[in-house]
């Protein structure tokens, strides 16, 4: 049985205690948080708000905010054990050296209350020594179905992408809501649209993918769409968007 401690009860945490719950061969004998968590009245010796009173484990799971991640590693009071956070944009070796480092990063978008399949998550591992990344690969695999090896180097441009693809995108559906609602328009008739266009990567590349007057050169739409946006805080985005696509497309042009 693979003994783990959560540090940090946040979207992430709770998800991976929950996947890690329903896994074989993997016991999570303790939650640390610094405030207390309703879950854990009816066993609270698997819960502790202080970080001195830490189990022995197998290895140390730390999903707290990036920025908090290297102070909470030089506080866990153990030494020569694996400590592993579950950033993307944190250097491994940005863990304290007093105990053997790695990653466990689940590259995913995590909401409090929203389930989630694990399994179909990438888990992306890496770690400093041999025995652990074998480790780390191990409960990878317990919970999904997609576990790789990626490097601080490799995560960090990978998490840069996950940014642009999932929270940039999902600030133009707040844009497009914003210009609907002037309209007095629902959101919900551009769900059919934003599900057929995440659908088509399934089978066509990005820039197979895409569509649209810039992707066609259509100058005139342009020029309309900018006009309806000529007292819109969104005009520039969507001249900038516009001359990006063009650029992809029509190099020669």
């Amino acid at each position: 049985m693979i003994r783990i401690v959560i540090l940090g009860f946040g979207n992430v945490g709770q998800h991976l205690f929950k996947a890690f719950s329903n896994a074989s061969e993997i016991e999570v004998i303790q939650v640390y948080n610094r405030s207390e968590i309703d879950i854990f009245e009816e066993n609270p010796t698997n819960f502790t708000s202080d970080i001195t009173n830490l189990k022995e484990a197998d290895i140390y799971v730390i999903a707290v905010p990036d920025d908090a991640i290297k102070n909470v590693s030089e506080t866990i009071p153990v030494n020569s054990k694996l400590v592993v956070h579950t950033s993307g944009s944190v250097m491994m070796e940005d863990l304290s050296n007093k105990n053997r480092k790695g990653v466990f990063y689940p590259l995913q978008s995590f909401s409090k209350n929203k389930a989630i399949d694990f399994s179909e998550i990438p888990i992306c591992v890496e770690a400093s020594d041999a025995s652990d990344l074998i480790l780390l690969k191990k409960i990878g695999n317990k919970i999904s179905n997609n576990v790789s090896e990626i490097s601080s180097e490799e995560r960090k441009k990978l998490h840069l992408s996950a940014v642009i693809v999932n929270n940039f995108v999902n600030y133009l559906y707040q844009v497009g809501s914003d210009l609907l609602s002037e309209a007095d328009l629902s959101f919900d008739l551009l769900k059919p649209l934003i599900k057929e266009t995440a659908l088509k990567i399934e089978k066509l590349t990005p820039f197979e993918a895409q569509t649209g007057p810039a992707k066609r050169n259509d100058k005139k739409t342009i020029e309309k769409q900018l006009h309806l946006l000529k007292d819109s805080p969104h005009q520039k985005l969507y001249a900038e968007m516009t001359e990006a696509i063009l650029r992809e497309y029509h190099k020669e042009d």
